[in-house]
C-alpha cells in the first residue's frame, strides 16, 4: 500500500509539473492520504499549501475531516479496549459534529460554499483497518488520530492565515485551538 501511495503521489507531481490538469487540492488530497497511512517521511503537511485553497476546497476538507473523526469515534465508543478511548471517541463525535454544524454555518454566508461531508479513499481505508484492528484497535486508533489532527489542524490554521474568503477564515480561526487540544489529548491516549 505504501509503494501504491508513492507512486500515486509521484503521478501526481508529475501531472501537476506537465499541466496534466491535477490541482493544488488534488495534490493536497494525496499528500492527505500518503500521511494518512503513516508514511509521513514523504508527505507535505495538508494545510501546508491552504493558501491555495478555494472556499470549496477547504469545506470539502473540513466536512470530510469533521465526517472522520465522528466516524472514527463511533467505533472507539463500541470498539475501544479502554476508558481513555471510549471517552475521546465520545468527545470526537460530539465536537466534531458541532464543528461541521459551524462549517454549515459558515459556508451558508460563504458565496458558492456548499458543505457535503465525503470521506475521501485513504479516510475509507483508515476506518476499514479501525473496523478490522481487533485487539490492536486502540493502538491503531491512536496513531490515526494524531494523524489526522495534525494535517486538520494545518489545514486550518493556513487557511486561517490565507484563505480566500472571510467567513470560512473566521471558521478556520475559531475552530483551530479545538483541533490543538484534540492533537494533544490523541497523544496522551494509553
Amino acid at each position: 500500500m505504501k509503494y501504491r501511495l508513492l507512486i500515486s503521489a509521484a503521478a501526481a507531481l508529475a501531472l501537476s509539473a506537465c499541466g496534466g490538469g491535477t490541482d493544488t487540492a488534488d495534490a493536497d488530497a494525496v499528500a492527505t492520504d500518503t500521511a494518512m497511512a503513516g508514511d509521513t517521511t514523504t508527505a507535505t503537511p495538508a494545510g501546508a499549501d491552504a493558501s491555495a485553497m478555494t472556499a470549496q476546497a477547504f469545506a470539502d476538507k473540513q466536512a470530510a475531516s469533521d465526517m472522520f473523526e465522528i466516524e472514527a469515534g463511533k467505533l472507539a465508543q463500541s470498539m475501544g479496549k479502554s476508558q481513555a478511548v471510549k471517552d475521546f471517541g465520545t468527545m470526537m463525535v460530539t465536537e466534531h459534529t458541532k464543528s461541521t454544524a459551524d462549517l454549515k454555518a459558515a459556508a451558508g454566508q460563504a458565496r458558492g460554499a456548499t458543505v457535503t461531508p465525503k470521506l475521501d479513499a485513504m479516510q475509507q481505508s483508515n476506518l476499514d483497518a479501525l473496523k478490522n484492528a481487533g485487539d490492536q484497535f486502540d493502538a491503531t486508533y491512536k496513531q490515526q488520530q494524531v494523524q489526522a489532527h495534525e494535517m486538520a489542524l494545518a489545514t486550518l490554521q493556513g487557511y486561517a492565515q490565507n484563505g480566500d474568503t472571510e467567513v470560512l477564515k473566521q471558521f478556520a480561526s475559531k475552530t483551530a485551538p479545538v483541533v490543538e487540544k484534540h492533537l494533544a489529548e490523541a497523544r496522551g491516549l494509553n
